[in-house]
């Protein structure tokens, strides 16, 4: 698979990462079992094999159990860590936690921040996570708190780079001016279906309906070096096979895949994915199917170089109108 140097740092990036959020398969209290080891060991293997380098888990993925379950892969297989590059992310906190009555919150403070990137570490049994997002925004940071927490995690080394999650461009601008440490990454929905972050640009001075906090995001993202990382990349997966109740946007897009999928000899969801890829801005697709057979035929992507024409032709069968 093709590879990146992460901006500022000496860490190679495969050009598609793999997503660990339902590496363990639940969401609640129920231990690991044998069978979750065994087909997070199935997953990591063929991402490996694919050439697959970053990982992506967070605190709260399957409530801990992925990072926990990553680690006993790492542990079993002690030249793997060196092989990959390892991100979390923290910031999001369940209701009931850590009493009964506490609602959901995001919390960036200090303490939190160091607290959960220490938990990760010993679910992850590594030394070090290679890259620390924030997840979703904190309305009530404090930049001391969060500069703090990042110069501490920095110094001791148990992080290398930083990062942010769902962010908008003032809100990265807000949080970089406090902090010394540059912000690598901001990883963000976005597919073929929800293209926001892309068309915005597009909609300029339209009278077209917006979603929150995308403008100028992907630029500001672009100008600043700062990956994107896209997650959701297949959107709704049904959409590749729609229903009977599909739309004719959902039935026009489904079929125009199905037609580049045959001319570049790839799979469906190939074309998909390739559809991110495509961009200029090198944005790298996080997948997160625990489908062997599935992360293969993405990953047929890394070969394809969709035209001009045909990137076009995806945008607007999906948007379901033509260009202004």
């Amino acid at each position: 698979m093709q590879t990146c140097t992460l901006q500022g740092s000496s860490l190679t990036l495969s050009r598609i990462g793999y997503g660990c959020m339902g590496m363990a398969g639940s969401w609640d209290a129920t231990p690991l079992g044998d069978g979750d080891v065994a087909r997070a060991a199935n997953a990591v293997a063929t991402a490996v094999d694919l050439g697959i380098t970053l990982f992506d888990h967070a605190d709260i993925y399957c409530r801990g159990k992925s990072e926990e379950v990553f680690g006993r892969l790492l542990a079993d297989q002690p030249g793997l860590r060196d092989r990959v590059v390892l991100q979390s992310k923290c910031g999001i906190r369940f209701a009931d936690d850590p009493a009964p009555g506490v609602p959901a919150r995001y919390d960036f403070s200090r303490d939190h921040i160091v607290a959960s990137v220490e938990a990760s570490l010993r679910r992850l049994r590594t030394s070090h996570l290679d890259i620390l997002l924030l997840h979703r925004p904190d309305p009530l940071w404090e930049p001391d708190e969060v500069a703090h927490a990042f110069d501490s995690l920095h110094a001791s080394g148990k992080v290398r780079h930083f990062g942010v999650s769902n962010h908008t461009a003032a809100q990265i601008a807000a949080l970089q001016s406090t902090i010394d440490q540059p912000i690598v990454a901001n990883q963000v929905q976005l597919s073929l279906w929800h293209a926001a972050l892309i068309t915005d640009g597009i909609v300029f001075n339209r009278n077209a309906p917006a979603i929150a906090g995308v403008t100028g995001t992907l630029d500001y993202c672009r100008e600043h070096h700062i990956l994107v990382q896209a997650y959701s990349v297949m959107g709704k997966g049904t959409r590749l096979v729609p229903g009977g109740d599909a739309d004719a946007a959902d039935r026009a897009t489904a079929d125009l895949i199905t037609r580049l999928a045959h001319r570049h000899v790839v799979s469906r969801e190939a074309i998909v994915v390739a559809w991110i890829l495509r961009h200029p801005a090198g944005i790298q697709p996080v997948l997160g199917t625990r489908t062997p057979e599935r992360l293969r035929a993405c990953c047929e992507a890394d070969g394809v170089s969709l035209s001009r024409e045909e990137w076009y032709a995806l945008l607007t069968a999906a948007q379901g109108e033509p260009l202004p």
